[in-house]
């Protein structure tokens, strides 16, 4: 099963999800993500917020469709988006996307960046996306990465103080088990020279951005 959250963000951002619409799918609303969902034709099979965002006529056009709602009151210690986020982990599906949690207010973006921490723990694949970047955070390992010449530039940034021993593969510019800093632009605006590369590390969390000007 693959989860596909879409929250409230700026709905310009949020790409067509049509494309992303498997018979295994599963479409989480997040708050005035759930009236993004209703307005492209798609019923979300679970809905979380306090809805405090949007009108009682759109609330109850929530209501109506989804088959669950999980309501909270608008003050609690946790965002709409972790809640629904913290849900889906729990579920363990292969893959989660995340949609409409960027741009708008810098505060949100940075938290729902953060929250992608919680999948990379749990070691499930989650990346957030809209038209013109897609972000994915990695805990150490070895990955393979494929080329997308839609978003063919592919920036490397570390998440935690250090980022050990990271190198890059089949890219233009290479790395061999190289040290990266918290602060380093060191990996930004990489791309492939080939079909595919690869990266690995050995210590910390690493972010990669894909993007498109």
């Amino acid at each position: 099963m693959n989860i596909n959250i879409v929250a409230g963000g700026p709905e310009h951002l949020i790409p067509d999800l049509s494309r992303y619409r498997e018979k295994d799918a599963f479409w989480i609303g997040v708050d005035r993500g759930a009236v993004t969902l209703l307005d492209r034709g798609i019923i979300p099979d679970e809905a979380f917020g306090d809805f405090d965002s949007i009108t009682p006529e759109q609330k109850q056009a929530i209501e109506e469709a989804a088959p669950r709602l999980h309501i909270y009151q608008a003050e609690k210690d946790k965002t709409d988006l972790d809640l629904a986020l913290s849900w889906a982990v729990k579920q363990e599906p292969a893959f989660i996307r995340m949609f409409g949690i960027s741009g708008g207010r810098a505060d949100h973006f940075l938290g729902n960046l953060q929250l992608l921490h919680q999948a990379a723990e749990s070691r499930i694949n989650a990346v957030m996306i809209d038209r013109q970047n897609t972000i994915s955070l990695f805990p150490p390992g070895s990955y393979t990465v494929t080329r997308d010449q839609t978003k063919p530039y592919i920036s490397f940034l570390p998440f935690t103080e250090t980022v050990k021993n990271l190198s890059l593969e089949g890219f233009k510019y290479s790395l061999n088990k190289c040290h990266i800093a918290l602060g380093s632009t060191l990996c930004i605006s990489n791309e492939l020279i080939r079909s595919q590369g690869a990266f690995s590390f050995t210590e910390g969390i690493l972010i990669m951005i894909r993007s498109t000007d």
